[in-house]
């Protein structure tokens, strides 16, 4: 039995879609990162960094969410998993390049657009956030004017990776109307039934004292 650790508001919500998608079952441990559950000995046992998720396969455990997925397509294959080792490499590709690309800048922007208490944020820090996001979003929407999906005419782990991490857009409202084919497919993924649970994803984090605390939430 597979054992999923985290809140669907955290990043566990990327391998919960996933599993939705493959059709496995799989035990839910709804641990939430904001009360101190992720930092008890228990939990840390399992996942040492303290963070959500973290996955149990039959005694394999694993933790970093874009990981995890690329594990469970590779593992149960079907229509989600590379087809080959070339669609492998390109699928790893841009599950590395939304995290080191894309997450960081859209974190900061979401946080001072929504995550942070009205009062704590920054509406210069969203402007300079969004603006990161332009030179990355451009790759993958001029990569998607010609063809449907990250790696050609299906739905893969790759599209999945990438969209679950841009979930924050719709939800924070980080404006892409400038990239019509990156709005086109992350309005498809994101319609994908097993994605439900990225809606309701809504809640406040306070904001550090510092800049620097600001930033080291994101790293």
């Amino acid at each position: 039995m597979l054992t999923l650790y985290g809140h669907p508001f955290s990043r566990a919500h990327r391998v919960m879609w996933m599993l939705k998608e493959l059709g496995l079952p799989f035990e839910h441990v709804p641990i939430d990162f904001r009360g101190g559950a992720t930092r008890t000995p228990a939990y840390l046992a399992i996942n040492p960094n303290g963070r959500v998720p973290a996955l149990v396969d039959d005694g394999l455990v694993l933790f970093e969410s874009l990981s995890i997925n690329l594990y469970l397509a590779r593992k149960f294959a079907g229509a989600l998993a590379p087809r080959d080792l070339v669609e492998e490499a390109h699928a790893t590709q841009w599950s590395f390049w939304v995290a080191t690309e894309v997450e960081k800048p859209l974190l900061l922007a979401a946080a001072n657009l929504l995550l942070f208490p009205e009062s704590g944020r920054d509406p210069a820090q969203a402007t300079m956030a969004c603006g990161k996001l332009d030179r990355p979003f451009r790759v993958i929407d001029s990569h998607l004017a010609t063809r449907p999906f990250l790696l050609g005419d299906r739905f893969t782990v790759a599209d999945l990776n990438v969209a679950a991490v841009m979930t924050l857009v719709p939800i924070a409202g980080v404006p892409i109307t400038f990239y019509p084919a990156l709005s086109r497919w992350l309005d498809i993924c994101l319609q994908r039934p097993a994605a439900a649970d990225w809606k309701p994803i809504a809640f406040t984090i306070p904001r550090p004292p510092t800049e620097a605390g600001v930033l080291a939430m994101f790293v």
